[in-house]
Parts: structure tokens; C-alpha cells; sequence
């Protein structure tokens, strides 16, 4: 449960064992959205095995079209097995990247990028998306959107090492500490940002004495970032990982 004063938000989390031989998800599904309705309550049913299909992906993106890429690389090349089914930005950067691979493409966000959250959801929901993918995507996702499709749904790259370093500059933070090891993390989002016992991946790359903040961020978004979201998703998507009460688990066998 979640309740913030400042946005007036109650959200609950149900984790079940659904016996899906007896009772199909989708008549679950009916039958709470019609509780739902009744109550004026938003109210999501999702299993991801519900389908015999591969996982639907939607990936969020600002400016940096290097995690994007990868993931349809991978996807093309058999490493992931997931189709990508949307791309959505607050900027109008991966427009042509998406098109280049035959995805609908969808601009959420103003002239400043601000997004609208709302069309976020929506689009999520049109698309019957299994996992949201922020490739980058340089937005904060409020509490109201992440607990809408909470359970493990809303996977982020962030392009440093967690917890020393969150927040939008990692990079600059770590160079600051004359560090010689950079990463990137790949974890579950919940509400509060950047949290610690997410991590899904998480990788490092060394750099010698000396070497230039410029030529440290290049590598690390060029090469370095693209790769470890691969990782972290195929772990995702392969059903190695589950978050479970916030935090990530190996998924049980059977």
C-alpha cells in the first residue's frame, strides 16, 4: 500500500496464485474491472504468462537512441525473445529509428519535453504492454503512473552504478570522486527513485588514470549502456527474475 498526502495517492498490490486450468485470467480480469467501476477505482490484471506469446515491449526514450537499438538488435538477432511493439518519446530524437524498424512511434511530450502522463498510460494499455522499457528516458515517472503498472512491469536503465551513484549526472558524480570504474544498472522501478534492492543487472567498465570525463561518457553511452539493458532485460523476459514485495527474487521453479 502507498499513501502520499502531497498527490492524494491509495494504491494496493495484490500478488497472487491464480489456478488459471480452472478459471481463466481474462475472466478474472472482467470481473475486477467491473469492481472497478463500479467503485471508480483504476483497476489493472496482469499475469505474465497469461499469453503463449513473447513479452510485448513499450521503450521510452528522450535523446540517446544507443539503448533503443540494442534492444531491436537483440530482439532481431534471437537474444531476447520479445517483441518490441511501441517506441514513445518526450523528444521527437528516435522518431526515424523507430520507423526504420517498422514500430509505431508516439511523441508525448511538448515543446520543453514535458510528457503527458496520461497519454502515457493510455498508450501502455492500447498496446497491451508487458513491460515498459525506459531506454533513457530522462523523465521521472510520478508515483500515480508507476503503482498503475506496478508488480515488476516499469524496467529502467540508469546510467550509473547504484546506490553510490543516482540521481542525472552519475557520470560527473563518479569522475568527481576520481573514480576509475564506471557502470550502468538495470532495476525495477518503484516509487521512490533510484532505489536499492531493485537491481536486475548491473555491470562496470575500467578506464585508465587520466582519461577525460568526455571520452568516459561516450564509452559508457555508446557501448557500455546498450548492453547491460540487454542483459537486464533478457533476464526479465526470460523469467529469471521477479520482483516480489519490492524486491528481486529468482523466480520460483514450476
Amino acid at each position: 500500500m502507498y499513501d502520499h498526502d502531497e498527490e492524494r495517492i491509495f494504491a494496493m498490490v495484490l500478488r497472487v496464485d491464480w489456478p488459471e486450468a480452472r478459471v481463466p485470467v481474462a475472466e478474472l480480469r472482467a470481473q475486477v474491472r467491473a469492481i472497478g467501476a463500479a467503485r471508480g477505482l483504476k483497476v489493472r490484471t496482469w499475469a505474465p504468462a497469461e499469453h503463449k506469446r513473447k513479452a510485448r515491449l513499450a521503450l521510452c526514450a528522450t535523446v540517446r537512441p544507443e539503448p533503443v537499438a540494442a534492444v531491436l538488435d537483440a530482439v532481431k538477432s534471437g537474444v531476447l525473445a520479445a517483441d518490441p511493439v511501441v517506441v514513445i518519446g518526450n523528444r521527437p530524437h528516435c522518431e526515424g529509428l523507430a520507423k526504420a524498424h517498422g514500430i509505431d512511434w508516439h511523441l508525448i511530450g511538448d515543446a520543453q519535453g514535458r510528457p503527458d502522463n496520461d497519454k502515457l498510460a493510455e498508450l501502455f494499455d492500447r498496446y497491451e504492454v508487458d513491460y515498459i522499457i525506459l531506454a533513457r528516458y530522462m523523465r521521472l515517472i510520478p508515483a500515480a503512473l508507476c503503482w498503475q503498472f506496478a508488480g515488476g512491469r516499469i524496467i529502467n536503465l540508469h546510467h550509473g552504478l547504484l546506490p553510490a551513484f543516482p540521481g542525472r549526472t552519475p557520470y560527473h558524480d563518479a569522475y568527481a570522486r576520481r573514480m576509475l570504474s564506471y557502470g550502468a544498472t538495470v532495476h525495477y522501478i518503484i516509487p521512490e527513485l533510484d532505489a536499492g534492492d531493485q537491481i536486475i543487472h548491473q555491470d562496470t567498465f575500467v578506464v585508465a588514470p587520466g582519461t577525460a570525463l568526455e571520452a568516459i561518457i561516450k564509452r559508457g553511452e555508446g557501448e557500455h549502456e546498450p548492453k547491460c539493458l540487454v542483459e537486464g532485460l533478457r533476464r526479465v523476459v526470460a523469467g529469471e527474475v521477479v520482483l516480489r514485495f519490492h524486491k528481486v527474487k529468482p523466480r520460483r521453479p514450476g
